[in-house]
């Protein structure tokens, strides 16, 4: 596949990276040739120092030819005057990086297609979203809703306390179990478990259930005591912190604690949550967290442009007290260390736009694909067409990949687990936890 990524910025060049080693033909653009050296010498990538904007430099990326082409520079209007001039000029599909909430909103998608941009992506408002689907339950360190909730894909961090520690996985998940555990990292490993394996203290265990039995898995991980989330503090008023606290429930109050004066009185601005309080400020300051009453808080998330900053502000408020920590790492090399560190949640804006663009290269019906930033997995939702492979045959019989684990499925409405007995129908929605390449390996049986 023809890939043209305009922008050689953090996500830029972390998709460059990511799909170059999938072996794709990728031509990375910028207008400013410091940010593009030693790229292409380290990387199988073709760079060139031309403005994504201009009609002559995207005619010598060779635009015509390509099959996807990312717009992801710092200004969301150069992305989508790239993208319509690129759709123009011959690119199969088109995707933008935006900064406007508007524009996401999916009853301009039409609209956006008719002018030539695909698809349209703000990699901060979706860590917002992400970042308060983790802080809603202190216990947990992953959260992702598939068809409005109808399933639930959680990872929690067991204890010794954990009543499913050092037991058969046979004798704790039969047919019948309201959940599934389809997928355990352990150190550095993520594994897909069979029936003799066991959990040990440590493990962090992704489960596949219904909305009802929450409270249940909650109890068997141990978690009984991990606080309800009322009180959040905030270092770093950025635009993630901005959609954070303004998409919070009115139980929830916040204070965002901010570095730079300017942004702080911007920030009263632009936050629409009347329980939001935003206090000038270092958070990394212990008295000043002390003053404001960080004791009394549930969760913390750092979230400035500094990865190194905010792990140590995490850090420092586990030992104030706080059981509930999330972190924005966007440095990768740091993502392993903040987890071995106890973070807790660890966000990364750049899985969220290679996620979104990945699904955009598939052949087979994805309705999403979610990277989970410490598991080095991803989860994709399959829509069934009637000519799938995966109809009207036992997934026991299907013969499906071993780093592929099919979770559950959502059928008018309604979700359900799946086991080697279950018959997938066409419509259904299916849930797949896919190890490193899975997805690849997997979207045969759904084309």
């Amino acid at each position: 596949m023809k890939i043209i990524i305009a922008g050689a910025g953090a996500v830029g060049t972390h998709l460059a990276k990511l799909f170059s080693q999938e072996h794709h033909d990728i031509t990375l653009m910028d207008e400013t040739p410091e940010k593009l050296e030693d790229l292409a010498s380290d990387f199988d990538i073709l760079t060139l120092p031309l403005s994504p904007s201009s009609i002559s430099a995207l005619r010598e990326a060779e635009v015509d030819r390509a099959d996807l082409f990312i717009g992801v520079t710092p200004d969301e209007a150069h992305n989508m005057t790239a993208c319509m001039l690129a759709s123009k000029l011959g690119a199969k599909k088109t995707v933008a990086r935006v900064d406007n909430y508007e524009y996401t909103l999916p009853e301009h998608r039409e609209f956006f297609r008719t002018v030539g941009i695909d698809s349209i992506i703000y990699p901060e408002m979706l860590a917002g979203q992400e970042i308060l689907h983790n802080i809603k339950r202190s216990w947990i360190r992953q959260w992702w809703e598939v068809q409005n909730g109808a399933l639930i894909l959680l990872g929690a961090k067991l204890r010794r306390s954990a009543q499913i520690l050092e037991q058969p996985l046979k004798d704790l998940c039969g047919p019948d179990s309201p959940y599934h555990i389809v997928a355990v990292k352990r150190a550095d490993e993520t594994v897909i478990p069979h029936g003799g394996d066991c959990l040990h203290d440590g493990d962090i265990v992704y489960f596949m259930t219904t909305p009802k039995y929450i409270n249940y898995i909650r109890d068997l991980a141990g978690k009984e005591d991990y606080p309800d989330v009322q009180n959040v503090f905030i270092m770093g008023g950025g635009s993630t912190a901005v959609h954070l606290v303004n998409a919070m429930p009115d139980y929830m109050r916040a204070k965002i604690i901010e570095a730079n004066p300017r942004r702080a009185e911007r920030l009263n601005e632009v936050v629409k949550n009347k329980h939001t309080l935003i206090i000038h400020g270092d958070g990394r300051d212990l008295g000043l967290l002390e003053e404001e009453g960080i004791r009394k808080a549930q969760a913390f998330a750092a979230l400035t442009e500094n990865s190194e900053t905010n792990i140590l502000a995490c850090l420092a408020a586990k030992r104030l007290g706080v059981r509930k920590t999330v972190a924005m790492v966007e440095n990768t090399d740091y993502i392993s260390m903040a987890e071995s560190l106890e973070i807790g949640t660890i966000i990364n804006k750049k899985t969220f736009a290679a996620s979104h663009i990945y699904q955009m290269m598939l052949k087979a019906d994805i309705t999403s694909v979610k990277s989970l930033t410490v598991a080095n997995a991803d989860v994709a939702e399959f829509s069934v067409s009637p000519e799938a492979r995966v109809v009207h045959q036992a997934v026991k019989d299907l013969g499906l990949p071993s780093m592929v684990t099919l979770g559950g499925l959502v059928r008018d409405g309604e979700g359900q687990l799946i086991n080697g007995s279950t018959l997938i129908q066409p419509g259904d929605t299916v849930v797949a936890f896919c190890l490193a390449g899975g997805i690849k390996k997997l979207e045969k049986y759904f084309k």
